[in-house]
């Protein structure tokens, strides 16, 4: 009942954004992920990545066979867009063998097996979903949206000491490897995603059910909370705001070799094109769901989760996508959530509520502040930057903590008691 609920939710949620993208002209989720079972895909790493992310509930045999399929079809429409002089890409064998996947479910298993691979599936489909719901949402932001509050973000960023600048400088002196490394980490962050998923769901095939938390429940819910976020605090990014991507929209040529100017800041137009998709930064805020969940896994792994963050905080920053405020909002975002979903997963306690409560209010001041103090942050930077990396640490630290305690609990909940041997009886 719990899945199908949340199906019909999600179902109307995905609804409702086609309708608004067919108001402005565009093709929206629904339309869109239909046209890429014949039409080349947007990223057929997506869809191979998903169809990794169901394969979790498959035998090692299904698994092969699922590749193997995948694969024949992929050649066979390569070579049909070879003959037709069409646009190649990869994906849509992905694709079809996870739709195929879904009616076997339906029409050929029964029970728990069927429950099971109709989990597989949805996992997938979520994740190609929440590409698609993606694009639209940035699209609805654009065109809602005509006022941005850069200015306001910048001004406050005076007391992180510019972060974006500075990075973008050191991004531009690495030259094209460096350009070329953080911009894959940056574009494939799915596929980070989906190691360290594939690693947390590698037994579900043999335990026959999923794990209560794991990464792609994160993912979901801060794609699904980020951009009603976008809608309430527009904000498009230093390369549009204040370099040669804004055009005439922006305030100056300035990102990333001037700092901006401290002045009274104001709410400025920007086109309908360029997405208000900045704060807080989901980017950060994914590869942080990363690094946590990277923890628990072997070496490689905790090494990779850590590289991905890194990596991507640097894309987000000397790309000029970014503010820091944006990156500190992120990084609070995604451990508020974080408690939250593992509060729901083990029952909620007062530590976890405690957090939650905390993180979300933390969050909430943040971006009031950006709005509201953004000139005597820039006034005060000795005083207001380490206030915002100490709000930050502390929710922080309150995660580390609070999940420490739960641990805790939990290995003394499952240590043997301890046999009690008799005692002789004293005799007076």
């Amino acid at each position: 009942m719990l899945w199908g609920a949340v199906s019909v939710v999600g179902l109307g949620f995905l609804i409702a954004l086609e309708i608004a993208a067919r108001r402005y002209g565009e093709r929206g989720p629904i339309s869109d992920q239909a046209r890429e079972v014949i039409f080349a895909p947007k990223s057929g790493t997506v869809l191979y990545v998903s169809m990794m992310l169901m394969m979790v509930v498959l035998t090692w045999r299904q698994r092969l066979i699922a590749v193997g399929a995948a694969i024949g079809i992929d050649v066979v429409f390569w070579l049909v867009r070879w003959a037709l002089d069409a646009e190649m890409m990869y994906g849509n064998g992905a694709l079809w063998v996870t739709l195929a996947c879904a009616v076997i479910a339906v029409t050929r298993r029964t029970g728990r097996d069927r429950i099971l691979l109709l989990k597989g599936v949805g996992l997938a489909l979520l994740l190609v979903a929440g590409r698609k719901t993606g694009y639209t949402w940035l699209l609805i932001t654009s065109k809602t949206r005509p006022a941005v509050l850069d200015q306001y973000v910048a001004t406050a960023d005076h007391a992180l000491g510019n972060p974006s600048w500075l990075v973008g400088r050191i991004v531009a002196v690495t030259g094209a490897v460096g350009h070329q490394v953080l911009n894959w980490v940056y574009v494939q962050l799915a596929v980070g995603a989906v190691v360290v998923a594939v690693y947390q769901l590698r037994n579900v095939a043999a335990e026959r059910r999923f794990p209560g938390h794991h990464l792609v429940s994160t993912f979901l819910v801060i794609g699904l909370l980020g951009p009603g976020i976008y809608m309430i605090y527009p904000v498009v990014g230093p390369i549009f705001a204040y370099g040669a991507d804004g055009g005439h929209w922006a305030v100056a040529n300035l990102w990333p070799n001037t700092p901006p100017p401290v002045g009274t800041p104001l709410p400025m137009s920007f086109d309908e094109i360029t997405p208000r998709n900045c704060m807080p930064s989901l980017h950060t805020a994914w590869a942080t769901a990363i690094f946590i969940h990277s923890r628990k896994g072997p070496r490689a792994l905790r090494f990779a989760g850590t590289f991905w963050l890194i990596a991507t905080l640097g894309a987000t920053l000397g790309f000029g996508y970014h503010y820091g405020a944006d990156i500190i909002a992120g990084v609070v975002f995604t451990v508020t959530i974080e408690t939250a979903l593992r509060s729901r997963d083990r029952g909620w306690d007062r530590p976890g509520i405690q957090l939650v409560v905390y993180g979300a209010t933390v969050f909430a001041a943040l971006l009031a502040s950006y709005r509201y103090l953004s000139t005597e942050m820039a006034a005060h930077p000795w005083v207001f930057g380490p206030l915002l990396i100490g709000a930050m640490t502390s929710v922080v630290y309150g995660y580390v903590r609070t999940t420490k305690l739960w641990e805790r609990k939990a290995a003394s909940v499952h240590l043997p008691e301890q046999r009690r041997e008799p005692q002789p009886e004293l005799v007076g």
